[in-house]
């Protein structure tokens, strides 16, 4: 028997870094010795004070039932406390927060909760490409604003057509940047939830790397300026935080009809997380060497991210440092796509990027390289990248 996909599924994008994988894997398998830059799976262990934490909770019967729907309201209690201590955000933990298994999941099935077929959404570009699978998805209509270096890779608003504006119903963001690196200021924000309240745009704003900023400035929370929980909501995930990338754990704060079709939704599709997951969640919180695992992640990424944009201005390869994230955006040389440059580099130097095409139309002339090695690997990186001679 033979059975075919739906049509919707023929209707999601292609998801580009499958490929990618594909090439890296086929020339591991071929005896390369590849320097993987191409990647956004943290490489740091989880810290161990979270770890413990969940192999006792493990070890407890009374976290092996099913979890309420909508999550246990310790876990909620926690990320509302975590935002008021933070950000200075006053949350209503059993209105304004929404329990996930990672933001992805949030992010792909927000146009399901809130939209209807053949509504408007914006994305940025470049942008996580998983956010075009939501709007296939949810079966909803999407245009893409630029984000360009002239404008510190933040949207003009202003540029935004009148009519699409008023059309639109959500606009999602995501600040720190993947991929470029860049943060959002409070001023971007301020001008943001006045847009959004002139044209009754919701804004999702995607922090996913919220606790990775450089140069001694902590990111900035779309949720700290006043107004913001009227006109959207924010994702938190774990898997930056925390290096709990596999461990699925993340939670949405703010506008209390978006998280009540959040909730809504999810009762449908899961039974929240296991409680277990969701004590140590809350755990990884309230402990004390929270903020000094935080500090010393940050560090780790700063000496790499430093180790890298120096070693490449050495050969001439060019940009300005990010200031938030684990990734370099790094200018494609004249002569080449974001992608034929990034088969160059993995055909012939052994060292995979990410091509800035993948996150967008205005992804073209980029690459997208992962800080997460050591400096000394990535040195070696910039030293093979040399010996092509395409900056000199």
């Amino acid at each position: 028997m033979e059975f075919e996909q739906s049509k919707l599924l023929d209707q999601l994008p292609t998801q580009f870094f499958a490929t990618l994988v594909e090439k890296v894997g086929a020339q591991i398998k071929a005896g390369v010795d590849v320097i993987n830059l191409g990647q956004g799976n943290p490489d740091q262990p989880t810290p161990e004070y979270i770890v413990k934490s969940t192999q006792k909770w493990v070890a407890n019967p009374k976290t092996h039932k099913y979890s309420p729907f909508q999550g246990l309201p310790f876990f909620k209690r926690a990320a509302a406390n975590f935002y008021q201590e933070k950000y200075g955000v006053q949350l209503d933990p059993a209105q304004e927060v929404c329990i996930l298994g990672g933001s992805k999941i949030g992010l792909v099935e927000l146009p399901w909760a809130l939209m209807n077929p053949g509504d408007l959404m914006l994305l940025p570009d470049p942008g996580y490409p998983d956010y075009w699978s939501g709007a296939a998805l949810g079966e909803v209509k999407f245009e893409t604003v630029p984000l360009t270096a002239e404008h510190d890779f933040l949207p003009d608003l202003k540029s935004i057509p009148e009519a699409t504006a008023q059309k639109a119903k959500f606009f999602y963001l995501n600040y720190p940047n993947n991929p470029t690196g860049a943060v959002a200021t409070k001023e971007f924000y301020t001008e943001l939830v006045a847009w959004a309240k002139k044209y009754h745009v919701g804004i999702i704003s995607d922090f996913a790397y919220g606790a990775l900023g450089f140069d001694e400035a902590d990111p900035v929370s779309f949720m700290e300026v006043p107004g913001a929980k009227e006109v959207g909501i924010e994702f938190y995930t774990y898997s930056k935080t925390f290096n709990m990338a596999g461990w699925r754990l993340g939670f949405a704060v703010g506008n209390a009809d978006i998280i009540k079709a959040l909730n809504l939704i999810q009762d449908h599709l899961f039974v929240s997380v296991f409680p277990a997951l969701q004590k140590a969640a809350e755990d990884a919180l309230n402990d004390p060497q929270r903020d000094l695992e935080i500090k010393k992640l940050n560090q780790l990424y700063k000496s790499r991210r430093d180790a890298f944009i120096n070693a490449a201005a050495k050969i001439g390869w060019t940009t300005k440092a990010p200031q938030g994230t684990f990734y370099a955006w790094m200018p494609v040389p004249d002569g080449y796509t974001s992608e034929s440059f990034a088969d160059k580099l993995l055909y012939e130097a052994g060292v995979a990027v990410a091509p800035g095409n993948g996150f967008g139309k205005y992804g073209e002339g980029y690459v997208r390289v992962g800080l997460l090695i050591d400096p000394d690997r990535l040195e070696e990186a910039v030293n093979r990248i040399d010996q092509l001679h395409l900056f000199n």
